[in-house]
Formats: structure tokens, sequence, C-alpha cells
């Protein structure tokens, strides 16, 4: 084999390996997109899993706000049962509203605050909450290095021939959920 032929086996090699780097890479990336978005219905699930005993604790202290108890055992479910960023992004703004004004009606009521238990609940929940801005604020990095890299040249070439695309990010949809819940408490007349 003359010279040029090793130096055009080599040259297509170092291009073999290339390319595997950055299939490799690329499949590394949308591991951890997927195990981001894991994490983020995890969290989403342990806050489904702890409103029952919310709702059920202001309940006895707040018969006439029935409204919200019934919106936010309602909408409970929506956001585990979601199937898409989008969707799961949406419900789970709706379910923050709603936790939101549960929350207020809770202040309304001094005994139900200062109870034991009742301040466990919102305490594991602060704590669900916290952990599930820390998922979210993961999965969108990993969104971010992924998309990244399938935009970028020379990746691109690679990226879009083995089916890798862009994955959405998860944004909060809900425009309420930048401001304050706005909630009403008209007593009835005694």
């Amino acid at each position: 084999m003359s010279i040029v032929g090793w130096v055009v086996l080599a040259v297509v090699v170092l291009l073999l390996l290339y390319v595997m780097g950055v299939y490799n890479r690329l499949v590394r990336l949308r591991a951890l997109v997927r195990e981001g978005f894991s994490g983020i219905t995890v969290q989403l699930r342990r806050r489904a899993d702890l409103i029952p005993n919310l709702v059920e604790a202001v309940k006895g202290y707040a018969t006439h706000e029935r409204e919200v108890l019934d919106q936010v055992t309602a909408r409970r479910a929506d956001a585990t049962k979601a199937s898409s960023v989008e969707a799961t992004a949406q419900a789970d703004a709706q379910m923050t509203s709603l936790l939101g004004r549960l929350m207020v009606v809770a202040e309304a009521y001094p005994d139900l605050k200062a109870s034991q238990n009742f301040q466990g609940l919102q305490d594991e929940l602060s704590a669900i909450e916290g952990e599930l801005q820390s998922a979210r604020r993961y999965y969108n990095a990993t969104v971010r290095d992924l998309n990244t890299n399938v935009q970028s040249f020379p990746p691109v070439l690679i990226a879009r021939p083995f089916g890798f695309n862009e994955e959405p990010f998860y944004q909060d949809e809900d425009p309420t959920i930048q401001s304050a819940p706005k909630v009403s408490f008209e007593r009835p007349a005694a």
C-alpha cells in the first residue's frame, strides 16, 4: 500500500472515531434529558401524594372555601398523568397556583396554622417544591446541552441522520404563576 493509501485510511479511521465520539455524546445527553424529566415527574408524584393530607387538614377549618379544595383535589393527578413536557409543565403550573391559593386559605385560620400536623405538611410541601425547582433546572440544563450539540456544526451532520432532535424546555406557560393568587374571603353571615 502506498503512502497515499495509508493517509486515506488514517483519515477514514479518524473520521469514524470522531463520528462514534459525537454519537456517543449525543446518546449520553439524550439519556440525561430523560433522567431529568423523570426527576420532575418523581417530585410531582410526591407532591400529588401529599396533597390529600393537606386538603384534609384544611377541610376541617375551611369548610366554606370548598371551591379551592375541590379544584386542588381535581387537578392533583393531572401533573402526574401528563405525557409530554408541555402538558406536564402546564399541569404543574396550575397545581402550583392552586397550592398557593390553598396556603392563602390556610393563613386565614390561625388555629390551622398553629396545628403541628398542618405545619409538618406545609414544611414537607416546601421541601418538595424546592426539590421540584431543582429538578426543573437540571432538566433544562440537560436540554440546553443536548440542543446545543444537536444544532452545532459539525455534530448536526451526525445528529439529524441518527434521529437526534431538539427537546423542549420545561416552561411554566401559565401567566398566573408570575403573580400572587387573588383570593377573596367572604364569610357567611352568622
